[in-house]
């Protein structure tokens, strides 16, 4: 009796596989250097890891490769993804690198780090003189010295890698500010990853803050224009004009880095994200007791804190400033007044008008006499400057005359 199996021709068995080839290239494609993979891990032996990707060929990773990955290990059926380093070596192999597919990883975690601005946390690695080595999963990033905070300006060659010296194995944040997989450039920034904290910290501070209350905070630098004071993880500034009632040439003379104060929130702008503070609101204002320290006709004793073409300012007890205007200083007044009178000048004067709801008092130097000012200066010690008239190029010198004069009225 005859058998009813129908057996298949070579012809159609090379035929059926032919197609199935093709069929399994059209899916697939062949792979190409470069090309991230998926697949199952077949073998591990001495050699490397045969990895099943669903081709024609598995994919062979040398143990090489195997053995950059420190403290990495792997079991058969296990999936995992590689990167084709060489399509077909002389041997016919597919070789692979599992190495590099978690660095394209990596680089995918990069690129989305730098697109979201994201800020993180990371340890240095190692440091030379032109900047940090930060690890990244199995990249390198790199943080030049110019993205490095807090680096102290003026440093040699020598002091600048021992600033980078001192960071290793420390915890920093930092930003991927450049992420260039064609090029292998990783670039993160300390710098900005600061930045970014200090605005998230500062909008969430301004949303905690209310103008008119007070705050401690800290010191943390001094410029020409005012103080900057951190409130905690946030500056707010003070400018110069807030620091006190009395004029103010620079903050250095009330403050110091790193002190700690109380400070007064001054005005909030939600829109630039700025806090203005004040020192000066939380002492009394020295206006409110003008009224009943001085009146008008009074003699006091001054000390120029700065001149003008129009006339000087004058420092008085409790701190304020007074007007003396160039034509209350002599008949006829000065032609310039900063000729004749300089910044430190001690002048004996008269009240003649006080405002103190519009912060403003008056003074003339014209109106004190010769007699009043000798004996102000036998009882008090001082050496009074005076404006002389008709200045000109032959004019003393406002000390000179002062001295001058005051020596021939007490004789």
């Amino acid at each position: 009796m005859e058998s009813s199996v129908i057996r298949k021709s070579p012809e159609t068995d090379f035929s059926a596989l032919l197609e199935e080839s093709f069929s399994a290239v059209e899916t697939i494609g062949q792979p190409e250097r470069g090309d991230l993979l998926t697949g199952t891990i077949v073998a591990i032996d001495e050699q490397g890891m045969i990895v099943d990707v669903k081709m024609k060929r598995d994919a062979v990773v040398p143990r090489a490769d195997l053995e950059r990955l420190q403290g990495v290990t792997f079991k058969v059926g296990q999936e995992v993804s590689i990167v084709v380093v060489n399509p077909e070596d002389q041997e016919g192999n597919l070789v692979a690198s599992v190495v590099q597919a978690r660095q394209s990883e990596d680089w995918l975690r990069a690129e989305e780090l730098m697109q979201s601005g994201e800020v993180f946390e990371a340890v240095v690695a190692d440091a030379n003189r032109g900047g940090l080595i930060v690890p990244f999963g199995n990249l390198r990033g790199f943080v030049p010295a110019s993205h490095v905070a807090d680096l102290p300006r003026g440093l040699s060659e020598d002091e600048r890698k021992e600033f980078m010296m001192s960071l290793v194995d420390k915890k920093i944040y930092v930003k991927v500010i450049e992420a260039n997989r064609r090029r292998r450039r990783l670039v993160l920034s300390q710098r900005e990853a600061q930045r970014e904290q200090r605005d998230q910290n500062k909008e969430s501070l301004l949303g905690s803050l209310q103008e008119g209350e007070v705050r401690r905070g800290v010191v943390s630098s001094l410029r020409d224009f005012g103080a900057f004071v951190d409130l905690g993880g946030a500056d707010g500034l003070i400018h110069i004009s807030e620091l006190a009632w009395h004029r103010v040439k620079h903050p250095s003379e009330l403050l110091t880095v790193g002190q700690e104060l109380d400070v007064y929130i001054l005005r909030l702008d939600q829109e630039s994200k700025r806090i203005a503070l004040s020192l000066k609101r939380l002492q009394p204002n020295p206006w409110s007791l003008i009224d009943e320290m001085y009146h008008v006709g009074q003699l006091v004793e001054g000390t120029i804190s700065r001149v003008a073409e129009f006339g000087a300012f004058v420092s008085l007890a409790p701190g304020i400033e007074a007007l003396l205007h160039t034509n209350q200083m002599s008949d006829p007044p000065p032609d310039d007044p900063t000729q004749v009178l300089r910044e430190g000048d001690k002048l004996l004067m008269r009240i003649i008008s006080i405002e103190s709801h519009r912060q403003r008092l008056g003074l003339s130097l014209k109106d004190v006499t010769a007699e009043e000012r000798a004996r102000w200066a036998e009882e008090h010690g001082t050496v009074l400057a005076v404006v002389p008239p008709g200045t000109g190029k032959n004019a003393a010198s406002a000390v000179d005359y002062s001295e001058d004069q005051n020596a021939e009225v007490a004789s």
